[in-house]
Formats: C-alpha cells, structure tokens, sequence
C-alpha cells in the first residue's frame, strides 16, 4: 500500500512529505537525504553567499541524488535585501523545475519570473486569505503554515486544527499542512483535515544527515512541547524558536517598553546564527524550532524517518480508523 495524492503525482515524488527550506540546514545533505528517501527535498537558496553559490550547491544536490529535488527562496522584510531576481535566475539557469517562495508581496515578481520556465511554485501561507491571493495569482501549491510553526507564524495565531481545514474548503489547488508535523499520526491528520500531504523542517533538523553540530540536534531532543519561544512580538515580525538561555533573553529584551531591533541584533544576527549551527555552542544564537519538538525522541536517517512516517499513517488509515466503521 502507498499513499498517494496529487501532491505525489504532481511533484512525481513517492510520499506526500516535502522538506520545508531552513535558514543554515537546507544544504546539499539535508536536500538529497530527503530526496532520496522518497519526500521532496529542498535547498534554501538564501543559505548560499550569492547566486553563483547556489548553482554551486545546485550541482552538488545532484551529485547526491537522482530524484526531484527543489529550492527554497523566501522574499524578506530587509534593508539590506540580497538580489533575489539574481538568485532566482540561477534557479532558472540550473533546471530546477520546484520552488518553495515565502514571505512578503514582493515574491510576486519572482513568480513572474520563474513562471514562463515551467517551475511549479509552492508557496507558504500563514492566513486563508494569504492562500486565496496566492491561489488567483497562479501559484501550483499551498503550503499553509499553522501557529505551531518553526520561524514565521504569522500574526493571527491560529493552529493547523482550524487552519488546515479552513484553508482546504477554500483553496482548490494541492495543498500542504505546515506545522506540528513529525510522525505518521501528523500525516493522517493532514489528510483527514483535507490537506494533500505535509511539510515539515523541525523534525529533519533531528536527522542523521542535518548538516549540524550534534548539541543542536540534542537541544530539539530535549525540548518539549513548550520548548519553543516567540520573539519579535512586539516588532509584528512573530518567529518561533527554540527555547534557549538565549531566546529568552531576546524575548525579555523585546518586552521592555519601547525596545526596538537593536536591543537584540548582536543575538538573533544571521552570522551568529550559523556559526552557532556548526559549532554547537548555543549561547552563540537562537535555532529555529516549532512546537513539534515534543514529538521528536530520536535522531533516525531520513529514510528511516519517511518510511516510518509512512507506514504509521498507512496502519492509521487501514487499520484504526476503517476498524472504527460498523
């Protein structure tokens, strides 16, 4: 038995996960892992120095794997943004046919571009009405983002219980659920709620092939359910991280009267960030994670994860819920 929907058929992958981009984590390894594994993988293309980089990182994905893979490339809210036409001209050029965009209306203008080479988009949303935009604008996939979320929730703080479905009576293109998803249970759910399959980046942070220090993904194993932290509340920029001397630090900074970015920048800066994800040592910077740590017991590969996710979800349907039916 496999679990087929038009998720699998469209992106010609053989289970309906897909691998959310991750800022530091979605490199060649993590990408091909996932791929290899039967799920989409996903290179985050910001991850890389420049566009030239990326086709680099591109070229190294392919090395690894023989199956589809795709790129993540989120628009943020920056002063100093990087040349996202450029990085999405190098997608182009290297003959990516899926991109994952995220973040502010300013992605439209990368759809345009990618649109004409056959590039199917998937695209996150954490509102219905965010969805419904997307949906008219063209894009192929929905990928709705519940307030369990690693990174960006959004500001309306509704979960994937009344998200996913809310979304999914709405929206006629395929659709991924995002946020809290980890195990077989997560994906049954999913489709029970109307979604066509899940996407998930906590849980493969807790991988074998993760390309980061061991005490990162230890942290993700110690932390439970409430172990995440959400910072720049007060900026309207909420994110979701893992609990940390150093996340609650930045969220008691950000809570006196008038604090502004600066007060935390030196914490929460991308540099720190990564240094920290290759050193392991956590007083460095914060991590992204979601509430879905308090699923995460162990650090399988990512084939053992999938085909576990997989054969749990298939043992829920046939077995479970049917078994309920008089």
């Amino acid at each position: 038995m496999a679990i087929k929907t038009r998720i699998t058929e469209l992106l010609e992958i053989e289970h309906p996960i897909v691998q959310g981009g991750m800022q530091g984590v979605g490199l060649a390894e993590m990408a091909s892992a996932v791929a290899n594994a039967g799920g989409l993988g996903m290179l985050t293309g910001l991850s890389q120095p420049s566009p030239e980089a990326l086709r680099d990182e591109i070229e190294r994905c392919r090395s690894m794997t023989t199956k589809p893979f795709g790129v993540n490339l989120t628009v943020f809210p920056t002063i100093n943004s990087p040349d996202y036409k450029a990085y999405a001209q190098a997608i182009i050029d290297a003959g990516i046919k899926v991109v994952e965009t995220a973040g502010t209306p300013a992605v439209r203008e990368i759809w345009e571009q990618l649109r004409p080479h056959g590039i199917k988009i998937l695209h996150k949303c954490t509102a219905v009405r965010h969805a419904i935009s997307a949906e008219k604008a063209g894009v192929d996939v929905i990928s709705i983002d519940g307030f369990e979320c690693a990174g960006h929730p959004g500001e309306d703080d509704i979960p994937g219980l009344i998200l996913i479905p809310a979304a999914a009576v709405m929206v006629k293109i395929p659709m991924l659920a995002s946020g809290g998803f980890g195990d077989g249970r997560g994906l049954a759910a999913a489709l029970a709620l109307g979604a066509d399959g899940i996407n998930m980046g906590t849980r493969f942070c807790a991988t074998v092939e993760a390309p980061i220090h061991p005490n990162i993904k230890q942290a993700y194993l110690d932390n439970d359910e409430r172990g995440s932290v959400l910072i720049f509340r007060s900026l309207k920029n909420t994110a979701r991280v893992g609990r940390s001397a150093v996340s609650e630090e930045v969220a008691r900074r950000l809570a006196e009267p008038g604090a502004k970015f600066e007060a935390v920048r030196e914490l929460v800066s991308g540099v720190a960030g990564r240094e920290m994800l290759q050193t392991g040592d956590l007083s460095r910077g914060v991590f992204w994670a979601g509430m879905v740590q308090g699923l995460i017991h162990d650090l399988p590969t990512c084939q053992v994860l999938l085909d576990r996710i997989v054969a749990e979800a298939e043992a829920i349907i046939r077995e479970r819920l049917s078994g309920m039916l008089s």
